[in-house]
């Protein structure tokens, strides 16, 4: 079964836990919000896209921030999901690594913990997909699980298997896929969660 499609069938197997358990996560992450919120201010104005959008939640507050967003996700379950619950947004079923968008529609790319689950190998490919539907100067905003011990490390994710990656070495991914790194945030572990944090922002 290709990656993609393994992924999409075991998000759709949990959806439904899975909205319930994301929906209201944001309000306790200050610092999450923050690095978002920084991003918004860069996009304002431009069209967005959500790759990997899961049941909405971060898409509906990406519109609260005032952006001109929609969400793209694997798993149909997902997408009925958030569709449900956030009629006034457009959302569609996708692979974010195969997108049918012009070179340069997009004028910003959030893809909050949507990689983490991409074979590291192809990871240089969906960066060079997302720099192919940025616009000159539009900005990306990378969510994922980062790698304390800096090497690239798998892991037993409850839904399917996923990698925590070095932030350095993410960060050399991007610039060798023709992004310019803007900055960077770090957060340990909060109660309950297992890694620590890592996000970056970038342009085209």
């Amino acid at each position: 079964m290709p990656e993609t499609q393994t992924v999409a069938s075991a998000y759709d197997s949990i959806a439904v836990v899975y909205a319930d358990f994301v929906r209201d996560s944001l309000a306790g992450l200050p610092l999450d919000r923050a690095m978002i919120a920084v991003f918004a201010e860069h996009a304002q104005g431009k069209k967005v896209a959500e790759l990997g959008c899961g049941p909405g939640y971060l898409t509906a507050h990406l519109r609260e921030l005032g952006l001109d967003v929609f969400g793209v996700d694997l798993s149909p379950t997902m997408i009925d999901l958030a569709r449900a619950a956030y009629p006034d947004i457009r959302f569609e079923v996708g692979s974010m690594d195969a997108l049918e968008l012009a070179d340069g529609e997009l004028g910003g790319i959030v893809s909050w913990y949507s990689l983490i689950h991409t074979p590291p190998k192809d990871i240089p490919r969906y960066l060079a997909e997302f720099r192919r539907m940025l616009a000159p100067g539009g900005h990306v905003l990378l969510g994922f699980f980062e790698s304390e011990g800096g090497a690239l490390t798998p892991f037993d994710h409850k839904v399917t298997t996923a990698y925590r990656w070095p932030i350095d070495e993410l960060a050399v991914l991007a610039r060798e896929a023709g992004f310019t790194e803007i900055g960077r945030m770090l957060r340990e572990p909060l109660e309950g969660e297992r890694f620590r944090r890592g996000h970056l922002l970038l342009h085209g």
